[in-house]
């Protein structure tokens, strides 16, 4: 038997950053994404000779070890150990042998929520597999847990609800890790105007968005009013977008993305730097009306709004830096698993 699973990348529309604590339990966040088809898989084929073999094939890295009930958490594939450790410690109660093969169609630090989705999607398997009791808001839970509580890594709770669900999601969040998805309508002509004319731009830069999320979460601690008032209006942000897409008012998209951004870039140091500023101002002048960095900011993937007939020139305009623009799709399936 050989057991499979894929979930899908996401890029963060608006209201990045509010689902962070303790922002999202003192105020509440909101938060605008949609997953695209650009994804992270996970395989899992059974062994009966007491071996557990992790393969991370996109890093060409490979990790065996003898099965026993916990791994030592060490650096070496931690996502792949750190799932493993808390399906035992909670489901199992024993040790499993298996070789586990994951991929992930986009670089770690791009902004897209890889980590997370490549937890959601390692943890699907094992859901499949084991025949775990779970559903969505179960597995996006304890995929946050597994990240957050068990190997102590800094970030916030929208990419695991975004892989599990999929789609185009309006995501609030409370305290004592409150969570609830708003999945919206968005009618496919609309869907279809949005890929054409939203550009995704790897900036060829990747960043550790812990550093960043870990500045965010002190300013907020610390009651930095100027960080508190630019979540604030991030968190306006998604609320404006979500308004102007279920009205189908997309010529308003790249001003809204334009808001969001200039509140971000207050939100943490390091968010942006002189290069991603270079390319954004660039974009402006070549007919873009609006954009952002997808994710906590720092490099990765920007989006950038190339209304009417722009996005030609855009495209053009940014050949002289090193990154480049990516194709893709949005998708309205999340999680999906299954086995051969």
């Amino acid at each position: 038997m050989i057991v499979r699973s894929k979930a899908p990348l996401r890029i963060g529309l608006a209201g990045g950053g509010t689902d962070v604590s303790p922002y999202s339990d003192n105020y509440g966040g909101a938060i605008l994404n949609a997953t695209v088809c650009l994804y992270a898989y996970a395989t899992i084929q059974p062994r009966d000779d007491g071996k557990i073999i992790f393969h991370a094939a996109d890093k060409e890295e490979v990790v065996e070890v003898n099965s026993t009930n916990e791994l030592k958490i060490d650096g070496k594939l931690d996502l792949l150990k750190g799932v493993y450790n808390r399906v035992v410690k909670q489901f199992s109660k024993k040790p499993l042998s298996f070789e586990l093969t994951t991929y992930v169609d986009a670089p770690a630090g791009s902004g897209l929520g890889t980590s997370s989705t490549l937890v959601v999607a390692i943890l699907g398997a094992f859901v499949e597999w084991l025949k775990l009791p779970l559903g969505e808001y179960d597995i996006a839970n304890l995929a946050y847990e597994i990240e957050r509580s068990d190997l102590k890594m800094a970030g916030g709770r929208q990419d695991q609800y975004a892989a599990t669900f999929g789609g185009f999601n309006f995501m609030e969040f409370f305290k004592d890790e409150k969570v609830i998805v708003n999945p919206l309508r968005i009618p496919l002509h609309h869907c279809t105007e949005l890929e054409n004319n939203l550009l995704l731009y790897y900036t060829a830069t990747s960043r550790l968005s812990s550093e960043i999320i870990e500045k965010q979460s002190k300013n907020i601690r610390n009651n930095d009013q100027k960080s508190i008032d630019a979540t604030h209006k991030v968190k306006e942000q998604a609320i404006k977008m979500k308004e102007a897409l279920l009205r189908g008012e997309l010529d308003v998209f790249g001003e809204i993305l334009d808001f969001g951004w200039q509140h971000k870039k207050n939100m943490a140091d390091g968010i942006t730097n002189p290069e991603i500023d270079k390319v954004y101002e660039t974009a402006l002048n070549a007919g873009a009306s609006g954009g952002k960095i997808s994710g906590a900011g720092g490099g990765g993937f920007m989006l950038i709004y190339c209304p009417e007939v722009s996005r030609y020139k855009v495209v053009k305009s940014l050949e002289q830096f090193e990154g480049r623009v990516r194709r893709y799709f949005f998708t309205r399936s999340g999680l999906t698993t299954w086995s051969i």
